[in-house]
């Protein structure tokens, strides 16, 4: 086969993309990035002794996380940047190695010595280290489930780092993963690090939800505007905030709008961002959607992170990506030096030139509901439950994504109880969030906490409402779960449920390819996690807290 990777939901045949991939990443590209992890565990293993030694480098760290994060679905389609990236990571290696190679007990495993310099032979190497290079099923589902679960976790902790926020340990621990996959563990051993990764990816969003709101302040119950107006605009997708803030400042006084899209509809509940008034709405929907709603903007594309699909002629001269984004053949703008911002004015001239955004939906929105707001709620929150008002709190979590079968979120919104209320986060809410629901006492039956990443925000607010009960236990909570996922933040974040202890998770559209029969059965006798089925007895199940 010409390549193997089966890391998202929409995998050919629920098994394993082997020619292309069905997000349009080509071959040559899947093994580049099969390559690049095969790098980073080299890194990892002398990384890991430096920590050990107190003697953690950070900018090896974020090396680590950010390339990583450029191996997620939908981030980076751009073989050339990931060939600078591996001769980059090998050149890291080779200082490490030259450091610490004689401070490692025992023979090293091959991606802490194999070195080359000609690009021909990456694409060799490349060929032999992938997915598939673990025969026993198992062991690959566990180490791709660890490595799949890092990746969100990555991401996520760049999100951080580029606020100035990061933590040692959360590299220190990317190390310990990454190394752990050369390793001869046993199933049990590898389950063990597979939980650590749960708690990383806690941490690390707990680090992130800091850095958001010690920067930009604590998001705010919103109405979100939905339609355009006359000005020409940016659009601006994908899940960074310092991009945000940075191209915010930069049209300031342009005559130029701004306009975000899928997962960035979030910044919107920042006050900061909030008063700048050139900062319209939101445009469009889901990720998948992109193709038309690009097209139908007029306007230049800012793509910031992950999220990216197959560009079309239509807007591919006003389309550039950023940070770890990427795509043949679109402009991308460099990165930050030397404590300087990104120098956005190429697509702000670009979008003076342009027609102002044509409008596809009117109305507002409303969101803000994070940990912060919806505890200040809590009372009136506590009251509803106690008087029968809310019987059940329903998380939709996670990812949208293409498949009919996502159909399923939309309708259990639609027919859940009208004494239900929907807690959810990440790009899954545009299943539902357009809905007219209704509220429950003045509280929204859909209450949006935000990005991905803010699905710690629901973790915080179940543990917040376990102590107000003065419940021993999470799962004791009138609150169910049915999570949506697509991609690797979706993974990190539920590792993180499961190691706050939640079980019963219905998991869909589909279970995840990367997990075998034998782990599937540890996650179900463990964490009673579950496929998603029928909606009508779906929704009776959680209803009745089954």
């Amino acid at each position: 086969m010409s390549m193997f990777c089966f890391q998202c939901q929409e995998t050919a045949k629920n098994e394993g993309c082997t020619i292309a991939g069905v997000c349009g990443k080509k071959a040559d590209t899947a093994n580049l990035q099969d390559l690049l992890i095969y790098v980073l565990r080299g890194i990892s293993i002398y990384g890991e002794k430096a920590a050990e030694l107190g003697e953690l480098d950070k900018k090896v760290g974020l090396f680590v996380a950010q390339s990583l994060f450029s191996t997620i679905t939908n981030a980076n389609f751009d073989n050339d940047r990931f060939i600078i990236q591996i001769r980059e990571g090998l050149k890291i290696r080779n200082e490490l190695k030259d450091k610490y190679s004689d401070k490692i007990d025992g023979k090293l495993h091959d991606s802490a010595v194999w070195f080359t310099d000609d690009v021909d032979e990456f694409y060799k190497k490349a060929a032999t280290v992938g997915v598939l290079s673990q025969k026993n099923e198992d062991v690959r589902s566990l180490r791709e489930l660890l490595i799949i679960g890092l990746k969100g976790i990555a991401a996520y902790a760049d999100h951080a780092a580029m606020l100035g926020f990061e933590d040692e340990k959360i590299y220190a621990f990317m190390f310990e993963a990454l190394v752990s996959t050369t390793k001869n563990l046993s199933v049990d051993e590898m389950v063990v690090m597979v939980m650590k990764a749960g708690k990383y990816s806690v941490n690390t969003m707990a680090l992130l939800d800091k850095a958001n709101t010690e920067t930009y302040g604590n998001p705010e119950i919103t109405k979100v505007n939905l339609g355009v107006r006359n000005n020409p605009g940016i659009l601006i997708s994908g899940h960074d905030l310092k991009d945000m803030e940075e191209l915010l400042k930069q049209t300031e006084g342009t005559g130029v709008d701004v306009y975000t899209h899928s997962e960035m509809l979030p910044a919107n509940y920042y006050p900061v961002f909030k008063k700048f008034e050139h900062f319209v709405g939101n445009y469009g929907n889901a990720w998948w959607q992109q193709n038309k709603e690009f097209e139908s903007f007029n306007g230049p594309i800012l793509m910031t992170t992950n999220c990216i699909i197959s560009v079309k002629d239509a807007y591919k001269d006003r389309i550039f990506t950023t940070g770890m984004a990427g795509y043949p053949r679109v402009k991308h703008i460099a990165d930050r030096e030397n404590g300087k911002v990104k120098d956005f004015s190429e697509i702000i001239e670009l979008a003076r030139k342009c027609d102002s955004p044509i409008e596809i939906e009117k109305g507002e929105i409303v969101g803000g509901f994070a940990h912060n707001q919806v505890l200040a709620l809590a009372d009136k929150i506590v009251a509803a439950v106690k008087s029968g008002a809310i019987k059940r709190f329903i998380v939709m979590a996670g990812c949208d994504g293409r498949q009919k079968g996502r159909n399923y979120y939309t309708e259990v919104a639609e027919q859940l109880p009208e004494d239900s209320i929907i807690l959810t986060a990440g790009c899954a809410k545009y299943r539902y969030n357009k809905l007219k629901l209704g509220d429950i006492g003045g509280i929204p039956r859909v209450l949006d906490a935000g990005q991905c990443n803010d699905s710690y925000s629901l973790a915080v607010i179940a543990l917040k409402l376990k102590e107000v009960f003065g419940l021993d236990d999470i799962n004791d909570l009138p609150i169910s779960f049915d999570i949506a996922w697509y991609e690797q933040k979706a993974v990190a974040v539920l590792l993180a449920l499961l190691f706050l202890g939640v079980k019963g998770i219905r998991l869909g559209p589909t279970l995840p390819a990367f997990l075998s029969p034998n782990v599937v059965k540890v996650l179900v006798d463990n964490f009673d996690i579950k496929p998603i089925g029928n909606v009508k007895s779906d929704i009776a199940k959680m209803m009745a807290g089954n």
